[in-house]
């Protein structure tokens, strides 16, 4: 009745089961995500998840993810999906990367890999384009930014909008991956103390904090007009250089 575009996440364990009931509900857009996933989830129980097959009878567009490589992200782009996550979420807070998977694959390289993989396949269909979207460390302008010169198309936004004074949590953020029930690779921490800004202030300003964790659009604004850019599109092919 808002008018406002309603998103579910659901994980690739509990996509078949869950998904009827969300689409009856009145859905606009199914996210599949879980840490990495691929275009067909095998586990120890239950029937593998065919995404292709899968996606294909909904009704509802699907962005799913995480992937961190250009082979897995056009496969998961082959399966239909409206969009393609990259990344395994935020992980302040959460463990994933390093203490209990091992996994730690830089952002900007898996960004740059599922744009060259959006590439691949808008060639391979004849113009089917797949939003990429970014996942995982965007905690200020300067890191929207970046994301968005290596090729996303979007942010997925957590402790920013965490330490929002709208946001319901009221200053705590629970990373996904904290929920696992046999391996948490997560804590629930407090990223906001004291007066929270607002959730218009910290997407749109002003801002009176010099680190960039507040007026995100703006830095982003500022960071393109810097570079010479006015289109998001086209700011999407900025030059990049490495920094060690």
């Amino acid at each position: 009745e808002a008018g406002v575009t309603t998103a579910v996440r659901v994980s690739p364990q509990n996509a078949q089961a869950l998904t009827p009931t969300l689409v009856a509900a009145g859905i606009d857009l199914l996210v599949i995500q879980g840490t990495i996933i691929s275009a067909e989830r095998v586990a120890q129980d239950g029937e593998p998840l065919n995404l292709k097959t899968f996606i294909s009878e909904l009704d509802v567009p699907v962005v799913a993810g995480g992937v961190l490589d250009h082979r897995t992200a056009l496969h998961l782009m082959r399966t239909g999906a409206a969009g393609v996550i990259v990344g395994y979420g935020s992980t302040y807070g959460a463990t994933t990367s390093d203490e209990v998977l091992g996994i730690s694959v830089p952002m900007a390289t898996a960004i740059a890999d599922a744009a060259a993989a959006r590439r691949e396949y808008l060639d391979e269909t004849g113009g089917r384009y797949v939003h990429v979207l970014a996942d995982g460390d965007i905690h200020t302008s300067g890191d929207l930014a970046k994301a968005i010169a290596c090729g996303a198309d979007a942010v997925v936004l957590g402790t920013p909008l965490a330490a929002a004074a709208e946001a319901p949590g009221d200053g705590w953020f629970w990373p996904a991956a904290a929920a696992h029930p046999s391996l948490p690779r997560g804590a629930l921490l407090q990223v906001a103390l004291g007066e929270r800004p607002s959730l218009e202030r910290v997407l749109g300003g002003p801002s009176d904090d010099p680190f960039g964790s507040v007026n995100l659009v703006g830095g982003l604004r500022r960071s393109m007009a810097k570079a010479g850019y006015c289109d998001l599109k086209e700011f999407q092919k900025v030059g990049l250089t490495v920094g060690s």
